[in-house]
């Protein structure tokens, strides 16, 4: 049985045209700060797992090359994330820590409510962790009122 598309199913598909560009410009900077997010997030897991957090740990998990591990660590340090000292590993600042907590929160949520949904724990962690990135605040805040009221 196939379903013909009518003139209604369609009906303000293209919304108007500032609506559009916020849309886009909401997902292109969500985009930008993704990497960052991940990146003070494993660090905070890797303190909080070893007392450590070290670069090669880090290629290790993101499954990257070292080189690009150091070029984002260089960036993370100049966004106030991060410090390193020599020979030594990774130290989150204030502002990294409180980051990656908001980022280890909006996984946990996203990741319940997909559990929620029935979705595999594999599966919902999996997706979550991209999710986490775009999803609003309002959808957020959606998903743990859903959440909620699942007792």
């Amino acid at each position: 049985m196939s379903i013909k598309p009518t003139p209604e199913t369609f009906q303000g598909v293209l919304v108007d045209a500032d609506t559009q560009v916020e849309s886009f410009r909401q997902t292109r900077n969500s985009r930008r700060t993704e990497l960052i997010e991940d990146y003070v997030e494993l660090i905070a897991d890797l303190i909080a797992d070893g007392g450590e957090a070290r670069q090669v740990d880090i290629a290790q998990r993101l499954g990257v090359a070292q080189p690009t591990v150091a070029k984002m660590l260089k960036r993370l340090a100049a966004d106030g994330f991060i410090q390193q000292k020599p020979y030594r590993g990774v130290f989150l600042t204030a502002q990294g820590r409180e980051l990656a907590e908001r980022s280890r929160d909006r996984h946990q949520i996203v990741e319940n409510f997909l559990r929620a949904l029935g979705i595999s724990a594999e599966t919902a962690r999996i997706d979550a962790e991209g999710i986490e990135h775009y999803v609003s605040g309002e959808t957020l805040q959606a998903f743990k009122s859903y959440l909620s009221k699942q007792g």
